[in-house]
């Protein structure tokens, strides 16, 4: 086995609880240690400090995966598997669909997991994951007997650690499978709708914005498979209109709408930024807005363009509601803090010459738990505001 040797103080995030070795924060690697590897991890003064996966091309040269010399092993990952299992299960006592895995967050650097029922989607985003993805499908159907597992290795990330993007099923059969999101019905198709199927991380904010809407015209922007916008028709929103600029998924927010019987809420094929213009022209007004877009970055670089396009948006979703309207607007990029994105609906709050005030402030859902040393965890914004003439 490899052996990487830190620089001294090479150890101080890691002590406080951050699970990403830097490159530039190695002294030295002993050994011939091979992309994907474990590798025992050493302070610079020889005492042993942990063990890890391996990755002599990228940034992140080595991801903790615990203090102790331990092997990583099938009983390794069922144990942390079914540690993040129960915690769910408190938080999800009555339902098997929710974030199974969430990388870091759960000790399990690289890997997310998310159950629908029986069903079970897998991302590999390091190298050391992803060699190793036959062994936690045979990890999880001990766990779990699932009837089918994909994965949906999507995603730019899997760029960074040398990895190619996949999509196909592993294990099983695989079909639609229908979400209960506390009363409210999705059809979900875990091989090719957004994300692994469906967007768990705002699973509690929909249900949060029932309160705001009953009686109320509601917009739904970046409406996707019909999320926000389904929540609100079924707490008795006079009219809800979802708008995103995919045909395939407002075909599907369709089928969802009729899968509830729920008949106060139309979709709209357009884009959002079009559409909320065209809004502002005819002078039509909502009750409530809610805007909930894809990432507008995926690095630092084009954060400044992001800003911009949080602003126009933020801006003109205030200026088409009704004195005291409700506005929730979401961030899901870690490039955008908190501060930033709060700092953005300010000023987007002064470019339509409004008074806000902030109802509440939230975050991912708790199946998306965050390690408070590690900002990378974090990334979903959440606000909710009042919008005062």
């Amino acid at each position: 086995m490899g052996k990487v040797v830190l620089r001294k103080g090479g150890d101080k995030r890691i002590l406080k609880g951050h699970l990403w070795i830097f490159s530039n924060e190695i002294k030295e690697i002993k050994g011939n240690p091979k992309i994907g590897d474990i590798v025992e991890i050493y302070q610079y003064d020889g005492e042993f400090f942990g063990v890890g996966f391996f990755n002599p091309h990228s940034l992140i040269s080595v991801r903790l995966l615990s203090r102790e010399k331990i092997e990583i092993d099938h009983n390794f990952f069922k144990e942390r598997i079914l540690s993040a299992y129960k915690y769910r299960k408190i938080l999800y006592p009555n339902s098997e669909t929710f974030r199974l895995v969430h990388g870091e967050s759960d000790f399990l650097p690289g890997l997310v997991i998310d159950k629908y029922n029986d069903l079970l989607a897998v991302q590999t985003f390091s190298y050391g994951m992803d060699l190793r993805l036959n062994l936690i499908c045979d990890v999880l159907e001990d766990l779990f007997k699932p009837t089918g597992i994909v994965e949906r290795n999507e995603s730019p990330l899997r760029e960074l650690e040398g990895l190619e993007n996949r999509k196909k099923i592993l294990r099983g059969d695989v079909k639609d499978t229908i979400f209960d999101d506390d009363g409210v019905k999705f059809k979900i198709d875990i091989l090719s709708g957004q994300k692994t199927g469906f967007y768990l991380d705002q699973r509690e904010n929909r249900k949060v914005m029932r309160r705001f809407v009953k009686g109320k015209k509601v917009l739904d922007c970046f409406t996707n498979e019909g999320g926000f916008a389904l929540h609100c028709a079924y707490a008795g929103a006079e009219n809800v209109v979802g708008v995103d600029v995919s045909d395939t998924a407002i075909e599907k927010a369709k089928v969802n709408a009729d899968l509830n019987n729920l008949k106060n809420v139309q979709f709209e094929v357009a884009d959002v930024f079009d559409k909320l213009r065209e809004y502002l022209g005819k002078g039509e007004k909502f009750d409530v807005v809610i805007l909930d877009p894809p990432s507008f970055t995926k690095s630092k670089r084009s954060v400044k363009s992001a800003l911009s396009g949080y602003r126009e948006i933020n801006s003109t979703a205030m200026k088409i509601l009704n004195p005291g309207g409700i506005l929730a607007t979401a961030s899901c990029s870690h490039h955008i803090s908190d501060e930033m994105f709060m700092n953005v609906i300010i000023e987007s709050s002064i470019m339509a010459r409004k008074k806000i005030r902030l109802i509440e402030w939230r975050g991912a859902s708790p199946d998306h738990p965050i390690l408070p040393s590690m900002p990378e965890t974090k990334y979903l914004k959440f606000g909710i505001f009042q919008v005062i003439d």
